[in-house]
């Protein structure tokens, strides 16, 4: 899941992706709250939630997190850029730490490590995060960083006793690349009412698209049809 600034009559708004392989909802709405969040995934979401670590998606206390490895990379490079050799150290090593994640993940992919032993190694991963999480830092980007991974710590491996499950929110991202491009051209929506307009009409397009659908075809027909009904997305084949 994603979210980004909108705009609706020239007010803040947000715009919400909520993506799966096969599917992505769009929301357009005013707060970027847990509120707004429920309206996509419902209070009782009980699923992979993979996201960015913002506190409101904590709130799903049914749903089994993910925290983007992806950001917490990007967080230590931006660190590392004006930090002093004393105080680099830090986010050096938690990027490593999190880089030897993925590359655990890419080997058990390949059958070069068994069940046990992707377990193992994860575990120690673990250890060795919580020797550089559990200090006192004088530098104060690295007593937020260590503060941040603390928070984060029970999320961000997930994806490794979990094999299959993606370390990072790129669905969510993406998706919400291509309307931010939109909104950089035009700004947003005039109404409320087109808000909604948009909301629907852009997640029938990239699911239709993630499902090989033709939905210019399945729309055009509707469009055409004396009596309404639902487009029915659900089996590719048919579209």
């Amino acid at each position: 899941m994603d979210e980004s600034g909108w705009r609706v009559g020239g007010r803040l708004w947000w715009l919400w992706a909520a993506v799966s392989e096969d599917t992505t909802v769009y929301g357009i709405l005013p707060g970027r709250g847990y509120e707004q969040a429920v309206q996509l995934l419902g209070e009782d979401f009980d699923a992979f939630l993979i996201h960015d670590g913002w506190g409101i998606y904590y709130q799903f206390i049914h749903a089994c997190h993910q925290s983007c490895n992806r950001h917490l990379i990007n967080r230590c490079d931006l660190l590392l850029e004006n930090a002093k050799p004393g105080a680099a150290v830090f986010p050096r090593e938690v990027k490593a730490i999190l880089l030897k994640g993925l590359d655990l993940r890419d080997r058990y992919a390949d059958r070069q490590l068994t069940d046990h032993g992707l377990a193992s190694l994860t575990g120690k991963l673990e250890v060795e995060l919580i020797g550089l999480i559990d200090r006192d830092y004088r530098n104060d980007a690295n007593r937020k960083l260590a503060k941040h991974l603390r928070h984060e710590f029970p999320y961000l491996f997930t994806y490794l006793k979990c094999p299959g499950l993606e370390a990072t929110n790129w669905r969510g991202e993406q998706a919400i690349r291509p309307a931010v491009v939109a909104r950089k051209v035009w700004g947003g929506n005039r109404t409320s009412a087109g808000a909604h307009t948009q909301e629907i009409l852009t997640s029938v397009f990239r699911t239709s698209r993630q499902r090989d659908c033709d939905a210019m075809t399945e729309l055009s027909a509707l469009l055409r049809s004396p009596e309404p009904f639902v487009i029915d997305f659900r089996f590719p084949a048919r579209c």
